[in-house]
């Protein structure tokens, strides 16, 4: 039998718990509980998958609406206190959601509230009536959308929603990463347009989240050239999502807006790969974070081959 060795340790952002295991020469590390970490300046913001998904969703509607982080940082200031970034389903007499809204207030009917793009979208449909909202204290703007009987409260989450605005609106790169469990996934074959179930869930969704963006690695029939030997491109399992004025800081920026959207549903979606601007995140050694990655061929100065022009994500292959 071989012998085998369980040690508890803590690592990465955050210092998520993991299991370091060796068993008959083979090490690696088990994720204990899965956590998603951002760390901005000294301050740190860990979340739950669930209050991941939801936050980042917050950034995806503001990036797609072109808002800056200062409305994320609001926005995620109220989710925080109103429902710590849970899309809850009761509350305070008929509010429900991310920000507890209320159908008998004209935030929209139930089924609406329930849906987190919709509303972080109201959300921010009042936050920009409201003058000056850049300006304002985070309490203060929030306070003018929500009205809430405890108008400081907040204040609490400032900090934490500051450092997870600055990653998740892209101002800070590889600053927002998850530890999660490997999923068991069922082996898919890629269909007519040349994609997988699951590849084709990311990319309907990743148009939900952002609207319009350049979709690319895959075409109807299948990818036959053009990349590594092994490639999940071959497979159908991945796509490129591309930012081809990669030297302009704001492209850069709205690069990573979607690479961190990618990690933060990485669990949810199955994927098993993003990469973006020479880093790599993979579910495998997720609770290493983002990692520096050069390009298999060595060749550490052609900007495709670095993904410094597009962000590359597949889904886990599945047995």
């Amino acid at each position: 039998m071989l012998a085998s060795l369980l040690t508890l340790v803590l690592l990465g952002a955050g210092a998520m718990a993991l299991l370091v295991w060796w068993i008959g020469g083979s090490v690696g590390p088990l994720v204990l509980q899965e956590v998603c970490s951002a760390e901005v300046g000294g301050q740190q913001a860990r979340l739950g998958p669930e209050q991941a998904v939801n936050a980042a969703t917050i950034a995806a509607v503001a990036e797609r609406r072109g808002l800056p982080a200062r409305a994320v940082t609001i926005a995620l200031a109220a989710a925080y206190q109103e429902s710590d970034l849970r899309n809850l389903d009761h509350g305070d007499r008929d509010s429900l959601g991310l920000f507890q809204q209320r159908p008998s207030q004209g935030w929209g009917s139930p089924d609406q509230i329930l849906d987190p793009v919709y509303a972080t979208d109201r959300f921010y449909d009042a936050l920009v009536k409201v003058p000056d909202y850049r300006e304002l204290p985070i309490t203060v703007a929030a306070q003018r959308v929500q009205r809430s009987a405890y108008p400081d409260a907040y204040a609490d989450h400032e900090a934490r929603a500051r450092a997870l605005a600055s990653a998740l609106s892209g101002n800070s790169a590889a600053a927002f990463g998850c530890a999660i469990r490997l999923g068991d996934y069922a082996a898919e074959q890629a269909d007519q347009d040349g994609l997988t179930a699951r590849a084709r869930v990311v990319r309907d969704e990743l148009g939900a989240a952002f609207g319009a963006l350049e979709i690319g690695g895959y075409r109807a029939g299948g990818v036959e050239s053009g990349h590594i030997d092994g490639s999940a491109h071959y497979d159908g399992r991945a796509l490129d999502v591309f930012f081809r004025e990669y030297d302009d800081p704001q492209v850069r920026r709205s690069g990573w807006v979607v690479a961190h959207w990618l990690v933060a549903n990485a669990d949810r979606l199955g994927l098993a790969t993003v990469i973006y601007d020479a880093r790599i995140w993979t579910a495998r050694r997720s609770s290493e974070g983002w990692r520096p990655y050069t390009h298999p061929s060595g060749d550490a100065t052609n900007p495709t081959l670095q993904h410094l022009d597009h962000v590359h994500v597949d889904v886990a292959r599945g047995n």
